[in-house]
């Protein structure tokens, strides 16, 4: 098994399409699996008394991506042989991404809102479950609505909201707990930007997949807070990991094609001396 990963873009776009072109390039040339982006409508997001008295919460609109953006979204992935996912935060998104997506995320902060959870289901596209700030009990009752709307390809991330995270605060191990729990494919949402929990997520947790808030050039509207990873951060972590991934081999023990010429030179069993003998009469330097 190895690792899949998929660099959330987040509201680093600035809703503008070149850049969000950009940001599938960078997340195909540094080895992702899978891009994602945000659906939302701030007016659909927060309730209308926090958008009055609040002029953080009002910027937000300008981070909201245009449903018009995502048949070149779609068709930029497919050129780059690279997935396209997205997470809806109002109902009428999951309609909206049906015809362009692979795979639908559900945030943390909608992990309770059931009729949403039901309608990305019913979709019939995989399913990656985000588990930020709840408990077992709260994730099992996700996972039970998800599962009886009919979605059979599901995973749950082990998250942390906060942004960042403390890296002993990860607990990484709830990975095995929802193996263990729900039969699912289970992973990291990352915002820790930490390359030690990633390498422990995928070589000691087996993560199905690493989520990670990717940046383009730190000018993105989230990269202040500090946990988007930048792409040659980035990059290095993907790139050990699965250099680790190829290490690993196919566990039968057999001579490899980078020793076979070294073969000939071990101890004849004869005398203890090396090369074997029947090399020494004819050998040069």
């Amino acid at each position: 098994m190895k690792t899949a990963f998929i660099a959330e873009v987040s509201s680093n776009h600035r809703q503008n399409l070149d850049r969000c072109l950009d940001f599938i390039d960078v997340s195909a040339q540094i080895g992702c699996d899978a891009v994602k982006f945000q659906l939302f409508k701030l007016d659909e997001l927060f309730a209308p008394e926090i958008v009055s008295r609040s002029e953080n919460h009002a910027r937000r609109r300008q981070w909201e991506l245009p449903v018009a953006f995502l048949p070149r979204l779609r068709d930029h992935c497919d050129a780059r042989q690279i997935r396209l996912g997205c997470t809806p935060f109002y109902l009428a998104a999951v309609d909206a991404l049906v015809p362009y997506v692979d795979f639908l995320k559900i945030s943390s902060y909608e992990i309770l809102w059931q009729e949403l959870l039901a309608k990305c289901a019913q979709s019939g596209k995989p399913i990656i479950l985000s588990t930020g700030m709840a408990t077992m009990a709260e994730v099992s009752e996700a996972v039970g609505i998800i599962k009886e709307n009919g979605c059979t390809d599901l995973t749950v991330l082990q998250c942390v909201s906060a942004y960042p995270t403390p890296v002993n605060e990860c607990n990484l191990n709830v990975i095995d707990a929802y193996r263990r729990h729900f039969a699912v494919k289970a992973g990291w949402s990352d915002h820790s930007v930490s390359p030690s929990v990633m390498y422990r997520a995928a070589f000691e947790l087996h993560a199905d997949v690493i989520e990670f808030h990717l940046d383009l050039d730190g000018d993105g509207a989230e990269y202040a807070a500090g946990h988007c990873w930048l792409p040659h951060e980035i990059a290095l972590v993907i790139r050990t990991i699965k250099e680790g991934y190829a290490a690993g081999g196919d566990g039968e023990k057999r001579p490899v094609s980078s020793e076979l010429s070294d073969r000939d030179w071990r101890a004849d069993p004869t005398d203890g001396l090396r090369p074997f003998k029947f090399m020494r009469k004819d050998w040069q330097p």
